[in-house]
């Protein structure tokens, strides 16, 4: 298996070179025309964003037409016709589409919560992106359905990050009408970020509208080469903006949470003891000091989760589980702090109640990024990693962190950059400091390569209780990467190094003491109608090895991915694996399937599946393991949305059950109109284990609940009031489920902005 891993990565940095040689030698396999330019005119009257395209400033705005279709076509003519409009004033940019539809009423619309892509995406709907500074390298990204639900996010392509957790306030408004829906924009230019200049200004747009039937068509008004992976390099001009500045933006957001928890501690006999009612004030504070530059301050913040994380079965795995950020302070420019090691994740920074933040370009031409952001927080979470697996604790102390970043762009669309984290507290300190370059070799091919050094020192009571080095050590990490997409391949590869003494503290690095080699080679396959609109065909190959040169891992995937009618999606694979655990190397063999459909514009379907031999990390055998995971989404009318979801994990040993756990997931949500709505969420787990197929002492059944409810009304992202209860309950096979805790909760925001 060793040699055909080496043969496979040879194979794909052989097609990397060979793809690349044969395009440059033959040219664009078709010529693909510019993108065209617009010329933007300023308007002598304002808009009233209504969703109805019947201002005065409409008659004389610049006229863009989306002709092209990019999906499932490939610069086709588009099946529905759709035609933007862009002008401006002084304060506002405002974009206007009317998307056409022969069939107004298969039209999908929904109403949702801003920001909830996973619906939106279903939906029909306009995408916008804009460029301001016209260098291809970051965008700011507006989508909007036909009730004027919004999204917004980031843009970066080096990165190839694209985040909704940025918020901006904008207006937006949509309408349905016999011929199709029509959306208005109105974006304030404080929101944006854009070079001050008293010349005219040309900026990029990206124009997009989707439009889900059988299959998801999707149009803009720019040619797309899907041999050019840079997307803002294909993106319209639109020239003419001047005599306008986001000014000196302020904007203060105070914010009141009010909360009550009552919590059994002597679980599960004693009585539930009520606790007080606990209140806090805190706010965030912006100031633009440029256009290109923002400061972020918060004091005493509330950073209560009002979405409960998604749960995950965390039976029979090695490592830590990984959850998103969703903290808005911690959101806010969160892309310019993103490199290729995930040396920065916030979530380690537990309680916070002072942050400080700083954002934004400098310099001739905007060039340099620069970010900055610390925080004082009152818990210090420690994640200690290694080859085998990963473990965490928490010190009652205040832990300080602090991390910079700076960024040189280069040339088109190439970069270096430097890093800096560092964390401190009694007796504890982590810092880390490392470069790192990206280098766009051809429009389909980049290279992206780190180095990070990492110096640590525990406590000496918690290093010898961890079994940590004791006194001060070092570490280092490299990442190596190298892409190529064009219309016919996805082919990567990169090589990984991890000492056994590097630590990320103020990011998430759940494994090290690994040097790791992948690469992936895909073929597709598209096809503008009939029984699939892509297929995507290949093999997948990892290894990983220790420092001391013992292999630890190493795998062989292989697997098809089908997307055709029905929106329907389907990804077979198969894999041989080897995994040594605690000085066993096992040989396994498994395979599984994810599918979806969608038959309607109000529900859809999806199922994941995985079979075969795995390790019981408990029980360190070879054992089988079969997961199911069916899930549905459906709408009822326009307003109501329910999510259900269920994870079925089986393990077995000999023929006999090692443990079957369960964990059910719901979400129903109702939404009044785009700005009010309830939801209630509930998520049930259950693991029950023989123990006579067990050599480890375990409780024969784990059960746990958890539910929350929650009203929401949001004028905009920071001016919002919440009002929710949520609980915890915990059962064995000793007691019924009983309610651990509870906690009622309030939270009124109101964004300032002078």
């Amino acid at each position: 298996m060793r040699n055909l891993g080496l043969g496979i990565c040879t194979l794909v940095l052989s097609a990397l070179a060979s793809e690349v040689h044969a395009q440059a030698a033959r040219g664009q396999s078709r010529v693909v025309p510019p993108a065209p330019t617009f010329t933007v005119q300023r308007s002598a009257t304002s808009v009233r964003v209504d969703g109805v395209l019947d201002d005065e400033a409409w008659r004389s705005a610049v006229e863009i037409p989306l002709r092209w279709e990019w999906t499932p076509g490939d610069m086709t003519e588009p099946p529905v016709r759709t035609v933007c409009r862009v002008t401006f004033d002084a304060d506002r940019l405002f974009i206007g589409c009317k998307a056409y539809d022969d069939k107004p009423e298969e039209i999908r619309a929904h109403l949702m919560d801003r920001d909830d892509t996973g619906r939106l995406v279903l939906d029909d709907h306009l995408n916008i992106l804009i460029d301001p500074f016209n260098d291809q390298r970051r965008a700011f990204q507006f989508r909007i359905n036909p009730h004027g639900v919004q999204a917004d996010a980031i843009l970066s392509t080096a990165e190839g990050f694209e985040d909704f957790s940025w918020d901006a306030v904008w207006a937006s408004a949509g309408h349905l009408d016999p011929d199709g829906y029509s959306v208005e924009m109105g974006i304030p230019f404080r929101s944006l970020r854009f070079p001050e200049t008293s010349e005219a200004m040309t900026w990029g747009f990206l124009f997009e509208r989707s439009w889900p039937r059988n299959v998801r068509h999707r149009m803009q008004a720019n040619p797309f080469d899907r041999n050019n992976s840079c997307l803002l390099c294909q993106a319209n001009k639109v020239t003419g903006f001047r005599d306008i500045t986001p000014g000196k933006n302020v904007e203060a957001v105070p914010a009141v949470t009010s909360r009550k928890t009552d919590t059994r501690s002597n679980f599960p006999s004693g009585p539930l003891v009520g606790g007080d009612v606990e209140g806090s004030f805190g706010a965030d504070l912006r100031w633009s000091v440029t256009p290109n530059l923002a400061v972020n301050v918060t004091g005493n913040p509330d950073f209560s989760q009002i979405e409960a994380d998604v749960a995950q079965l965390d039976v029979n795995t090695r490592f830590a589980l990984f959850f998103p950020e969703k903290r808005p302070f911690f959101l806010e420019g969160a892309d310019f702090f993103n490199t290729p090691i995930n040396a920065v994740f916030t979530r380690t920074v537990a309680d916070p109640d002072v942050g400080f933040k700083l954002t934004g370009k400098v310099g001739p031409r905007t060039s340099n990024v620069v970010a900055v952001f610390g925080a004082r927080d009152a818990l210090t979470n420690i994640l200690f990693p290694s080859n085998q697996g990963s473990f965490s604790t928490s010190l009652a102390q205040d832990a300080y962190t602090a991390v910079g970043r700076y960024r040189r762009d280069l040339g088109a669309a190439s970069y270096v950059g430097g890093l800096y984290t560092g964390r401190y507290g009694d007796g504890y300190s982590n810092q880390l400091a490392g470069a790192d370059v990206f280098h766009r070799l051809s429009n389909s091919t980049s290279f992206r390569a780190q180095y990070l050094v990492s110096a640590t020192e525990y406590p000496d009571s918690l290093a010898t209780r961890t079994g940590q080095p004791v006194g001060s050590f070092r570490g280092g990490a490299l990442s190596l990467q190298v892409n190529r997409n064009t219309a016919d391949w996805f082919l990567s590869a990169s090589y990984d190094d991890r000492s056994p003494m590097f630590r990320a503290d103020a990011g998430f690095v759940s494994r090290v003491d690994t040097r790791s080699l992948n690469a992936t080679a895909f073929r597709v396959i598209r096809a503008n109608s009939g029984w699939f609109t892509q297929i995507l065909a290949g093999v997948q190959y990892g290894q990983v090895h220790d420092h001391d040169g013992t292999l630890t891992d190493q795998s062989v995937t292989a697997s098809v991915s089908y997307a055709g009618p029905l929106q329907s999606s389907a990804q077979p694979y198969y894999s041989h694996t080897r995994v040594r655990f605690q000085g066993t190397l096992y040989e396994l063999d498994g395979g599984g399937l994810h599918a979806g459909f969608r038959p309607s514009a109000n529900i859809g379907f999806s199922l994941a599946t995985a079979f075969g031999e795995t390790v019981d990390f408990t029980n360190n055998r070879e054992s089988s393991q079969l997961i199911l995971a069916p899930g549905v989404r459906f709408s009822v009318g326009r307003g109501l949305g329910i999510d259900v979801q269920h994870v079925y994990q089986r393990l077995s040993f000999a023929g006999a059950e090692v443990f079957t756990a369960n964990l059910f997931q719901s979400k129903v949500l109702y939404h009044f109109n785009v700005r009010t709505f309830v939801r209630a969420i509930v998520q049930y787990r259950n693991v029950q284990r023989n123990l006579d197929n067990s050599t480890v002492p375990l409780n024969a059944e784990d059960r746990g609940l958890f539910g929350q409810f929650l009203f929401s009304y949001k004028v905009n992202p920071q001016t919002v009031f919440f009002l929710g209860y949520s609980e915890n309950q915990a059962g064995t096979q000793d007691f019924d489920l009983t309610r651990a805790n509870r906690t009622l909760f309030a939270k009124v925001g109101y964004n300032w902005r002078p």
